[in-house]
């Protein structure tokens, strides 16, 4: 007996409906029709069904926390860190598990259902590491959560910057971080990218740095950190988060360091929402976008998947976890509307986060895990215009979360159910 039958659904690829099915956590057949009993069957009706949604890139520790102690009234980067320093100290374990379950459910209503999420190692204490580690062992069963260990404050201008690194890695935590643009000098910056990918290697981890998040056109840690992959035979295992630089480097040093990523296997990952807003604080006009290079970076063959950031924190006042949101975003701010595109921005929420995360069992086919997500959509790219309904959201094989579909009921002279399709 299934555990579950999904009928109906529209997959991305196939002309017509399938059946999935499901049974122990995994999908067992995708065909046109599947005849047997079912613990539960679920309708699709002909909307689409997809791998759940990625969040490549996010801060789970400051989640939640906007106002906490004061808010940014600037709206730029550098005030949010300010105020992330002066929220630290009043921290406490239970109020940031708090926040952080509740995003949790907002991602699983959202039906995103892996997070890399970094966390702030510069505390002395470790105490958000504790707490993240305890969310992430108490939610396994419904989202992956991968943790980053992020030296928020530069691992080499911390005190004891390395040593609290090391002691998170000890701790279980998934991922080394960094953020060397942040570091005192440019010569520390690249230090840092030298001593973590170093640590990263010895360890047999992944890396994934914040690195480049600057409007500064000569801020080029993305060359070192894209040397160190190499040199230390790290390709496909590193990522390098935001590259907001990149917008505003030459083309004829871009036209050289694009290649170099390529043959590294550098993952990238972008955030729109956050970046359009951080980004060209000094400019008056024209105001830079400050966004890497996706549609470039794409066609060098480059895995570029995208990051939310942000959820009503320090740095970013609005959000509700929505990845799709995020991909309209980047729609619009990377020139990206073309059809082609669009699909491919919708890879850059599922299957490419994937691969920076390097998620096993991911997808719709016999053998991965019965993973999905049932939108109120026909493709992905009336998904990308409406942002439609999770109608259900599925975790091995199991229904997690349920929206009824969304209509609006209009009288004009008759009465008429619109629903934007």
């Amino acid at each position: 007996m299934l555990d579950l039958l999904v009928k109906n659904a529209r997959i991305a690829g196939r002309e017509t409906t399938a059946d999935i099915a499901c049974r122990d956590g995994k999908i067992t057949e995708v065909a046109p029709s599947i005849e047997g009993e079912a613990a539960r069957t679920i309708d699709a009706d002909g909307c689409l069904v997809t791998p759940p949604f990625v969040d490549s890139h996010f801060h789970m520790d400051a989640t939640l926390s906007m106002g906490m102690p004061r808010l940014n009234r600037s709206g730029t980067l550098l005030e949010g860190i300010r105020i992330w320093g002066e929220l630290k100290p009043d921290l406490t374990p239970e109020g940031l598990k708090e926040r952080a379950l509740k995003l949790c459910s907002w991602a699983a209503a959202k039906g995103n259902l892996a997070i890399r999420t970094h966390v702030d190692t510069t505390d002395p204490t470790l105490m958000a590491v504790d707490v993240l580690l305890e969310v992430r062992e108490e939610m396994k069963e419904f989202i992956d959560i991968q943790l980053v260990a992020f030296p928020q404050d530069g691992v080499l201008r911390c005190e004891r910057g390395v040593e609290l690194l090391k002691r998170a890695l000890d701790k279980g935590v998934d991922v080394v971080g960094g953020i060397p643009h942040f570091e005192r000098t440019m010569d520390e910056g690249r230090r840092s990218v030298d001593i973590l990918c170093e640590i990263a290697a010895d360890r047999g981890l992944m890396v994934d740095m914040h690195c480049d998040e600057s409007d500064d056109p000569h801020s080029r840690h993305i060359e070192s950190l894209t040397f160190q992959t190499q040199r230390l035979g790290m390709q496909g295992r590193v990522t390098g988060s935001h590259l907001t630089s990149m917008h505003s480097m030459d083309n004829y040093y871009v036209s050289k360091l694009l290649p170099l990523m390529a043959e590294a296997g550098i993952n990238c990952v972008c955030n729109p929402l956050v970046n359009m807003n951080l980004q060209g604080r000094h400019d008056t006009y024209p105001k830079r976008r400050g966004l890497m290079r996706v549609p470039e970076l794409t066609a060098m063959g480059i895995n570029v998947s995208l990051g939310h950031d942000d959820v009503m924190d320090p740095w970013y006042p609005m959000g509700t976890h929505d990845m799709l949101e995020v991909a309209h975003m980047g729609a619009h701010a990377l020139h990206m509307t073309g059809t082609d595109q669009q699909e491919a921005l919708f890879d850059a929420v599922t299957v490419n986060g994937a691969k920076t995360l390097n998620l096993a069992g991911y997808g719709l086919a016999p053998g991965d895990n019965a993973d999905m997500v049932v939108l109120q959509a026909a493709n992905r790219l009336e998904a990308l215009r409406l942002h439609p309904a999770r109608l259900f959201v599925i975790r091995r094989g199991k229904v997690i979360s349920t929206t009824p579909p969304v209509r609006a009921t209009v009288e004009l002279g008759r009465t008429l159910t619109v629903d934007f399709r």
